[in-house]
């Protein structure tokens, strides 16, 4: 049995990423632009306001109405309109290339038996609105946090897998370590700056 996750601070909001899968994948999609715990509470505003977050639901949802469920404040996002439409997006293609089950896009055969890390980041990739960093960090938060662990996990998720990191959202468990992983950020985008002006 898997630790319940702390992303939010939130207890309700947390435990609804720790039990639903796609609500974590929700999340990490909303996770760009904004703030980490507010972009991870928008699954359950979603579910909160359409009353499902279960991504046929999301995917058989009027486009319309989605996006004022989306945009009524608190929005899900700082853009709202654009990411309920990325999140429907995404429900779409979990629905129609997975059943509906996003427990699949780790549990379905690879090539050559279970699917590998290499494999899994493969199917997180081709998912709207996840390029290679999202899928990575999507991945290393599975390994590091949800149990799920397929061969070559670590090596596919790069950094982002490393023992002890304090890179991304994989490795938030605490007001401390979101702290440290905001610390982290705030070093990066500053020695990008430098670089950018050196």
């Amino acid at each position: 049995m898997t630790a319940p996750l702390w992303i939010t601070g939130d207890p309700d909001t947390d435990r609804l990423l720790s039990d639903d899968m796609f609500a974590l994948l929700v999340g990490m999609l909303l996770d760009q632009q904004y703030p980490m715990e507010h972009a991870f509470a928008g699954p359950r505003k979603i579910r909160d306001r359409l009353g499902s977050i279960d991504p046929h639901a999301v995917a058989d949802a009027d486009p319309d109405e989605f996006v004022a469920l989306a945009t009524t404040p608190p929005a899900i996002h700082r853009y709202g309109r654009s990411m309920a439409a990325r999140v429907q997006a995404l429900a779409h293609a979990v629905v129609d290339d997975y059943d509906g089950d996003v427990a699949k896009i780790w549990t379905l055969p690879g090539a050559d038996g279970p699917a590998t890390g290499a494999e899994v980041l493969q199917r997180l990739r081709a998912l709207p609105g996840f390029g290679e960093q999202k899928a990575k960090i999507f991945l290393a938060l599975l390994g590091k946090q949800r149990g799920i662990r397929p061969a070559g996990w670590q090596e596919a998720a790069g950094h982002y897998g490393d023992e002890g990191s304090r890179r991304s959202i994989a490795d938030v468990t605490s007001p401390d370590s979101l702290a440290e992983v905001r610390a982290f950020k705030r070093e990066q985008k500053a020695a990008a700056k430098a670089a950018k002006q050196g």
